[in-house]
């Protein structure tokens, strides 16, 4: 199960909104198959695990091998059909689990199928492993929102911009690099309207070799102008306001209410979008406002050796914060934070 979720992370980035699963295939304690789900659309693990059993010659063992695969085996015609007709058409010994699948559309039908067929279903494998690194998919679909990441750089006496409110190029280039690669495996990235204003970002992954996250602006008057890198219909990006719904080419403006619970509203919009992981890269206004209500999964933060004395501060991390881990990027200190403990 180990290897079958290394194979699984390999498709960090690509899959969504499919989780990622790695699938390994095991006849007398030897493995004849592997396979993981490469990008989104394309075959599912299983069916690439059994493939490569094909290949080699292996396929007379199937009826007596054991199957190990990150995520119950789906039960229903998507973009390809279902896997566990695969592995009952192949008549696998046994199949190990490492966990239940959350989407309704499949939530134990796929197991289910498989014992009804009658093989031997295992579940629960290092399912908390499994679950973290599916974190995305597990937050979607038992949370009904996205998966929430934020993000910031700040100077050594704790200042995340100059005084005057300038661009201020605080992290190094490692840390900007590491920063642009964690925009490949997010399906959105989200800035309030000052900081679109003040530093016309891009929001892109020109750093790393990926995919482009949706990029999303909170824009609640629509005082921005459409000359910002975020309205250059380079990529998809979504701008809330309080006043219009409307496309103009791969700009779409979505109108939400802006009241006491205007984040609910917003998270409760990118879930119906279908959006299952955001990276919250700024302001600091709005970036503490996530942190009030208590609406992250993560937070990292870019520590620069620099110092500026004077600027914007910081957002404050909420009491009972957890450490998740330390390290190290360039000049920089990275510094992960979990949820809140009570």
């Amino acid at each position: 199960m180990r290897r079958a979720l290394e194979l699984a992370a390999l498709g960090r980035g690509e899959v969504s909104p499919n989780p990622m699963v790695g699938c390994v295939i095991v006849y007398e304690n030897q493995i004849i198959g592997e396979g993981w789900h490469r990008r989104y659309g394309d075959w599912h693990a299983e069916v690439n695990a059994v493939n490569d059993v094909i290949q080699k010659g292996f396929v007379d063992l199937l009826p007596q091998s054991t199957v190990y695969v990150t995520l119950e085996p789906c039960s229903h015609f998507g973009k390809t059909p279902p896997c566990a007709d695969l592995l009952i058409e192949k008549k696998v010994k046994r199949v190990v689990i490492c966990n239940d699948d959350p989407n309704p559309l499949v939530a134990g039908k796929g197991i289910q199928k498989l014992q009804e067929a009658g093989i031997e279903v295992i579940t629960g494998i290092l399912s908390e492993e499994g679950r973290k690194l599916n974190a995305r998919f597990f937050t979607f679909f038992e949370l009904k929102r996205p998966y929430i990441i934020l993000k910031w750089a700040e100077t050594a006496d704790g200042f995340i911009a100059d005084e005057h409110k300038h661009p201020l190029s605080i992290s190094c280039l490692q840390s900007r690099i590491l920063n642009h690669q964690w925009r490949t495996e997010e399906d959105a990235i989200l800035v309030g309207t000052n900081t679109a204003q003040n530093d016309n970002p891009q929001l892109n992954a020109r750093l790393w070799a990926g995919h482009n996250p949706v990029r999303v602006v909170l824009d609640r008057t629509l005082r921005l102008p459409d000359t910002l890198h975020l309205f250059d219909n380079t990529q998809k990006t979504l701008c809330y306001n309080a006043f219009r719904n409307e496309e103009k080419g791969s700009t779409t403006f979505v109108q939400i209410d802006f009241d006491e619970n205007f984040l609910t509203n917003f998270l409760r919009d990118l879930y119906e979008r279908k959006i299952q992981s955001i990276l919250v890269e700024g302001g600091a206004i709005l970036l503490q406002a996530f942190l009030n209500e208590e609406l992250f999964d993560e937070i990292r933060v870019f520590k620069s050796p620099n110092a500026i004395k004077k600027g914007t501060a910081a957002p404050l991390l909420p009491t009972g914060i957890g450490l998740i881990q330390q390290e190290k990027v360039g000049d920089d200190w990275l510094t992960k934070y979990g949820g809140v403990t009570r």
